[in-house]
């Protein structure tokens, strides 16, 4: 695929948003064709929303504006299945994402681009509008971040970033139906900065990630990008068969040598039930691993594409023809 020099690609989950996508769409023209006077592409990707006018309202601005191209997957994959699904579908040499809901704020790309000479450059937010529970468990899984895949202890992350074009095409050189994008961003290259920007309040509707999906999300980057879990259930498993060594030496050495009983029935059924447990959790973990190697070698994509609109019709037929088999 041919990419023009220096064309933008601004790629933006759409989940159930409509009042907020026209101002999006043109504050990024303005940004783009008075400012920068760059050639850009707005690759608006509806990730199966619930409501219906979602996609109307896509279908209304991509009609007004050339430069915008819709995709309506044909059911929920995501954020991140969303987001790739549009990187792919790009043709930029820089690639920014972005979210729906103007938190993030479009005149700031223009300090993103300033920094574009960096493979990948990402947003921080020092003041982020979110409740404590949220900050909270974003620092908690900051820490994974950096231990699990590398981030940097000085990043943070947002899904407000650029990064150029190499970095986009060894993301989607790597198969995985569970794509977390912060690990496929940081196994490709360590180029990183961080920029600081204001994070503005949501303007419509609420956040799509609710404790559940904040969960699989979790799950996906301690289970998919490491072997973390497996690691520690070994370090567990060595650690109780030495302490069950030496109680036991201890409890024979008191019945042989000192005569005196061995006690505690309840003491033993703790242990039991304790170990038993252990068990259930270890066969959990790793059933948990079996399930996505087997999702892995069954090559499942990580989204369907329903329709799309704005895209050349060559490349569209291309591209349908790969999307059963890219994952």
């Amino acid at each position: 695929m041919k990419h023009r020099t220096n064309l933008f690609s601004i790629i933006i989950p759409v989940y159930n948003t409509v009042d907020s996508l026209a101002d999006i769409a043109n504050r990024v023209e303005k940004i783009f064709s008075e400012i920068l006077k760059e050639p850009y592409e707005i690759i608006f990707v509806d990730d199966a929303s619930d409501n219906p006018n979602t996609w109307k309202k896509l279908e209304e601005i991509s009609m007004k504006n050339e430069h915008v191209k819709i995709i309506q997957l044909m059911r929920n994959f995501g954020q991140h299945g969303a987001t790739l699904c549009g990187i792919r579908e790009s043709k930029g040499s820089f690639i920014i994402t972005m979210d729906d809901d103007l938190q993030h704020l479009p005149e700031n790309i223009i300090n993103l681009i300033e920094k574009k000479h960096h493979d990948i450059v990402i947003a921080q937010f020092s003041n982020k509008k979110h409740n404590f529970l949220k900050k909270f468990a974003s620092k908690i899984k900051g820490w994974f971040d950096h231990w699990i895949i590398g981030k940097p202890k000085n990043i943070q992350l947002s899904s407000f970033r650029l990064f150029n074009r190499n970095v986009a095409n060894g993301i989607l050189s790597i198969r995985t139906p569970y794509p977390f994008i912060p690990a496929l961003m940081f196994y490709v290259s360590k180029d990183v900065v961080g920029l600081e920007v204001t994070h503005d309040p949501r303007k419509e509707g609420k956040s799509g990630y609710n404790p559940a999906r904040m969960i699989r999300l979790f799950s996906n980057l301690i289970i998919t990008n490491s072997s973390l879990l497996l690691k520690a259930i070994g370090y567990m498993g060595i650690f109780l068969s030495i302490l069950s060594f030496f109680l036991g030496a201890f409890f024979i050495y008191k019945k042989i040598f000192l005569g005196i009983g061995i006690l505690g029935w309840t003491s033993i059924i703790v242990a039991v039930f304790f170990i038993g447990g252990l068990l259930l959790f270890t066969t959990g973990i790793i059933g948990e691993y079996l399930i996505r190697i087997i999702a892995g070698i069954e090559k499942k994509p990580t989204y369907f594409i329903r329709k799309k609109k704005g895209f050349d019709n060559e490349k569209s037929s291309h591209q349908n023809k790969k999307e059963i088999i890219h994952t």
